[in-house]
Formats: structure tokens, C-alpha cells, sequence
């Protein structure tokens, strides 16, 4: 693995941001500024904090940056709920990007814990 885009958590940060994008572009979302650019600023923190913390070459520092990707999910969470009780989303729409919020959590909670038991502390320290 020799850069972020190769990650599945990273890979599934990106469909995530596309889906919010999508919501961004063809529904009542699109007027709804302030949900809109949250929305917007806490799925792109996902993708970013996960490429950032791996360009960073060390466990420790990864680890940091996934905690926040991981946060990042949680607030979309919150904005997804927020954005179907305004009535900008249908409850499918909804449930797919939610039930995606889950696993990504999931897998970037599972990977910090690979990253914490792993002898290998990053190339920085090679």
C-alpha cells in the first residue's frame, strides 16, 4: 500500500462524498445553506483526514487523523437525520448513505486498531 487511494476506507469516504454531492445537486438540499456546506465540510473531513493522516508516514499520527474521519461520519449521521426531517431526502436515500456512515465508521475503528497493535510504526521511522 503505497498511497491512500489504494485504502478501502478512503474508497468509501469518496462514494460517501458523492452521495452528499448528489443530494447537493438534485434536491431541496441545494437551498438549505447552512445543512448544505455542514454536509458538504463533514464529508469531505472523512476523505481528507484519512488521505492527510496517511500522508503523514506514521502510525501514530494515522491514527489521530482516522479518530477524526471516524468523528466526521458521526456528524454526517447527525446532518443526514437533520436533512430528512426538513424533508430535503426520502427515508431511502436516507437509509443508503446512513447504512454507508456505519460501515465506514466500523472499518476506520477496525483499522486504527490494526494500526495500534502493528510493529511497524510507519515509514518516517524506517
Amino acid at each position: 500500500m503505497n498511497n491512500f487511494e489504494n485504502l478501502e476506507i478512503w474508497k468509501l469516504a469518496r462514494e460517501i462524498c458523492n452521495d452528499v454531492w448528489f443530494f447537493m445537486q438534485n434536491t431541496s438540499l441545494e437551498k438549505d445553506y447552512s445543512l448544505k456546506n455542514q454536509m458538504n465540510a463533514s464529508s469531505g473531513s472523512i476523505m481528507d483526514n484519512i488521505a492527510e493522516g496517511f500522508e503523514r508516514n506514521g502510525n501514530k499520527e494515522f491514527i489521530q487523523f482516522l479518530s477524526v474521519a471516524k468523528a466526521s461520519c458521526g456528524e454526517l449521521r447527525s446532518q443526514l437525520y437533520r436533512c430528512m426531517d426538513r424533508k430535503h431526502i426520502a427515508k431511502e436515500e436516507f437509509d443508503s448513505v446512513f447504512s454507508k456512515t456505519i460501515m465506514e465508521g466500523k472499518k476506520i475503528g477496525a483499522f486504527m486498531a490494526y494500526l495500534k497493535k502493528s510493529e511497524r510504526k510507519g515509514s518516517k521511522y524506517d
